[in-house]
């Protein structure tokens, strides 16, 4: 008998994930930039407007960062977050040095792809009994 999987990791989990993802996205790397292998997203553009535009922006790190508290982030995981965030607010401030420290540091990328992988480490369990689950689903509609 093949036990169900919890609803938070059905519903709520990937749906908060994938949101946190977009932001990731949307912030770091929407963009790509013709002819150069780089790729840059609101966080490059918008902080190029001094102060305002690097205050917004940490606003979608720390949304993220609530987002990856939501999911039941180790609090470790979290400061580190927050230390990639404060990394990014404080040196993307400084004119021109932080315009172009914002093409290679990208704080919530570097911030998904930590939530992301604790986040599967986590559920490790949860995600075969799924892919289980699903198998057997169909399985059972081919006979």
């Amino acid at each position: 008998m093949i036990q169900e999987p919890s609803a938070e990791l059905l519903n709520k989990a990937p749906r908060r994930l994938l949101l946190a993802q977009k932001i990731a996205n949307l912030s770091d790397t929407a963009v790509r930039i013709p002819g150069l292998n780089l790729r840059v997203g609101l966080d490059f553009i918008i902080g190029l407007i001094p102060v305002v535009g690097d205050a917004l922006m940490l606003g979608a790190s720390l949304s993220l960062i609530g987002l990856a508290k939501s999911l039941g982030a180790p609090k470790g995981m979290l400061l580190l977050m927050l230390r990639n965030a404060a990394i990014d607010f404080f040196v993307g401030m400084v004119p021109i040095v932080g315009d172009i420290f914002d093409l290679f540091f990208k704080a919530n990328h570097r911030n998904i792809k930590m939530l992301e992988g604790w986040w599967l480490s986590e559920h490790q369990g949860d995600i075969k009994l799924a892919t289980q689950q699903k198998i057997q689903e169909w399985s059972d509609k081919q006979s």
